[in-house]
């Protein structure tokens, strides 16, 4: 007989059957095998709560393998995920196995059904987790139940109440109308934002030694009689231009000052997401999508992490190689241990990393894996080693310029030491400057003393506005949901997924912009649903949650506490709440059959042009979205598409006449250039 373990995906299962040997058979769940009814509440609101579990119909036929193999096999091993939500996989299954669905049937069941838990799909891992098995953690099992029976109450509810008040087919949910709510707000401020005038002037200046001009450096004003100058216009600008080009300049003080600039901690799943967003340009989606694959072949430790604990043998692997590869001098005497600021962080978990030091992106060849994969592996390698190097020494220059009653100021920096940034890259350096605050031009300053004469070579008056806050990007948008304490690392992702399919919000230029509709759902929730939205009390649930997992409290009273004067908030909106009417927006184009304007509607598959007296004339076009590319067939504008079923794809604008179409987006034609 032999041991069967049971993991969620193909792919882990094929990396584990390596290191398991043939004594263990290893299939895959295909996920979660038991979930809420679709098409019911499934929730017993008068018993306690109690969830009423079924089998999606295109689990079943996977489930009935799982059982038929459990009859035969020794032991059970259930390798799921190291989270919530692998414990409730693990439960489901040993659920379904223990409880079968018919009376009568003669299911015979292992003995033995233990649990293993790794964080990393490596040999020594696997063979250490299954050494030391251990019984499905309830508490984490109950954090996720209590989640999912929070996200459908809050679903299920409100959902058919967003139908008959705003428009069919919406949906609301308990952190995706929270981070709505924070793109709306955000544009509202933008919108609101007046910009104001000023200006800055700044000195081209050089050491005065017979006009020579090649040891030029900037310099900016900041005071007059010793008071901060704010200027306000041109008027202003002109009258310090004209006092500075009479004034006579010289050094009047030299401020030196050594920086330190320390690495970052290993990446947690939602730094991950941020800078792989800023740097590769990847959505939080294919980032997390990317890092499952790398995870699953073994090559990173597990990527749905809030800690940034690394195991002694991790930190002593990354400063050998430090040592060996890099140089002793970027080796720092005392490894380097990051503590988590988050409370709710689990310092049992490790931070993102590479399960094998030595292994580079160019090691990932011939695996599988793609271009975009190489790329992920080289952040997160990249990250691992720089956070065990050196701190990199900044030698910076203040130096303060007096011009009669004026005073400029100039500041430069030099790398001393590059330390962790000869891995890490320069723009990790800029990135810290500018987090610290820190007005650094990054200019070479010349060698300079106090009371050096110096050339005045020009006056630089500059226009500017203060400008209102920018829009979020996934990047800026993750980063807030964390300091607010919304959501958890693995919600990130489809949490902005939801709120795109849903067009609650579009994407330009990698921001993202409130539809009519995401504001008219936000505007509704906000008045009859305050807590909902509320960033605090979003908060706080994720509090009880956290412990719940910990088992510090109980799941059903906190469902209880939440649950019933929500459900009043519901019957009174039902009663009260006004049909709300959509802002219609003009799309500056006559109907052809009528020739009334068309309107922008939002339907199941995004934007359309509709005519303005709909129901009574019924025209309909589609909008076309233009891509910088030409087809390469006969020519055409290459424009997106969309299937029944709201898949995107590319076409040709010719079409039916030019039968081109393409699922990837061709090359723009810049970029076919560049390439030749």
């Amino acid at each position: 007989m032999q041991n069967l373990v049971v993991v969620e995906s193909p792919t882990k299962a094929r990396t584990l059957q390596r290191f398991l040997g043939s004594e263990f058979q290893i299939e895959a769940s295909m996920g979660h095998v038991r979930d809420l009814p679709k098409s019911e509440f499934g929730v017993d609101v008068e018993h306690d709560f109690k969830p009423e579990y079924v089998i999606p119909k295109d689990k079943r036929k996977n489930v009935n393998i799982l059982k038929k193999l459990a009859s035969s096999a020794k032991t059970l091993y259930l390798a799921t995920d190291p989270d919530r939500e692998g414990e409730a996989i693990a439960w489901h299954i040993s659920e379904l196995l223990r409880n079968s669905e018919k009376p009568s049937s003669k299911l015979q069941v292992p003995n033995e059904i233990h649990r293993v838990v790794f964080h990393e799909i490596t040999e020594g891992a696997i063979k250490e987790a299954f050494k030391h098995p251990h019984e499905i953690d309830l508490k984490l099992v109950d954090a996720q139940q209590a989640r999912r029976i929070l996200d459908r109450l809050v679903g299920y509810k409100l959902s058919p109440l967003l139908w008959q008040k705003v428009k069919k087919g919406l949906s609301a949910g308990r952190v995706q109308s929270v981070t709505l709510r924070l793109i709306v707000e955000r544009e509202r401020e933008i919108g609101k934002f007046k910009p104001v005038e000023y200006w800055i002037i700044e000195a081209e200046l050089s050491k005065h030694l017979r006009g020579e001009t090649k040891d030029a450096f900037i310099a900016t004003l900041i005071e007059k009689d010793g008071k901060k100058v704010e200027i306000k216009n041109k008027q202003e600008a002109d009258g310090h231009v004209k006092n500075l080009e009479k004034a006579r300049y010289f050094v009047s003080k030299i401020t030196q000052k050594e920086l330190r600039r320390y690495p970052y901690p290993p990446f947690i799943t939602s730094t991950l997401q941020q800078v792989a967003s800023n740097r590769l340009g990847y959505s939080a989606k294919k980032t997390m999508m990317l890092a499952q694959a790398l995870y699953e072949q073994g090559f990173i430790s597990y990527m749905r992490t809030d800690s940034v604990n690394l195991s002694p043998s991790a930190i002593a692997s990354a400063r050998s190689y430090i040592e060996q590869y890099i140089g002793k001098a970027y080796l720092p005497k005392v490894a380097r241990v990051y503590k988590s600021r988050s409370k709710n962080a689990q310092e049992a978990h490790e931070a993102i990393r590479p399960t094998d030091v030595e292994v580079k992106g160019e090691g990932l060849r011939g695996k599988g894996l793609n271009r975009d994969h190489q790329r992920l592996y080289d952040l997160i390698w990249k990250r691992f080693v720089a956070c065990q190097m050196s701190e990199a020494l900044l030698d910076q220059t203040t130096v303060d310029v007096t011009a009669a009653a004026y005073l400029l100021r100039a500041t430069g920096s030099v790398i001393r030491f590059e330390g962790w940034l000869k891995l890490y890259g320069k723009e990790a350096d800029e990135n810290s400057s500018r987090e610290a605050g820190e007005d650094d031009k990054k200019q070479a300053l010349p060698d300079l003393s106090e009371n050096d004469p110096l050339n005045l070579l020009q006056l630089i008056p500059n226009q500017h506005f203060t400008e209102p806050p920018p829009r979020y990007n996934e990047a800026s948008l993750i980063k807030k949901l964390e300091e607010l304490g919304i959501g958890r690392p693995s919600t990130y992702a489809p949490i902005i997924s939801t709120i795109l399919d849903r067009f609650y919000v579009e994407r330009q230029e990698r921001k993202f912009i409130p539809t009519s509709l995401g504001f008219a759902v936000t505007d509704f929730l906000i008045e009859f649903f305050p807590n909902i939205v509320d960033y605090s009390f979003t908060a706080k649930m994720e509090d009880d949650l956290d412990e719940i997992a910990r088992g510090e409290i109980k799941w059903q009273p906190i469902i209880r506490q939440f649950y019933s004067p929500f459900a009043e908030r519901v019957e009174k909106a039902a009663i009260h709440a006004e049909k709300i009417k959509m802002e219609v927006e003009l799309a500056g184009k006559k109907c052809p059959e009528c020739g009334n304007e068309l309107v922008i509607r939002i339907g199941k598959f995004g934007k359309f042009l509709a005519c303005s007296t709909f129901p009574k004339c019924r025209h309909t076009e589609a909008i076309e979205e233009k891509i910088d590319a030409k087809c390469p067939l006969d020519g055409g504008q290459i424009v997106v598409r969309h299937t029944r079923r709201g898949k995107t794809f590319y076409g040709c604008k010719n079409w039916p006449v030019c039968k081109f179409a393409s699922w990837t987006k061709p090359k723009s034609e810049k970029m076919a250039v560049d390439k030749d």
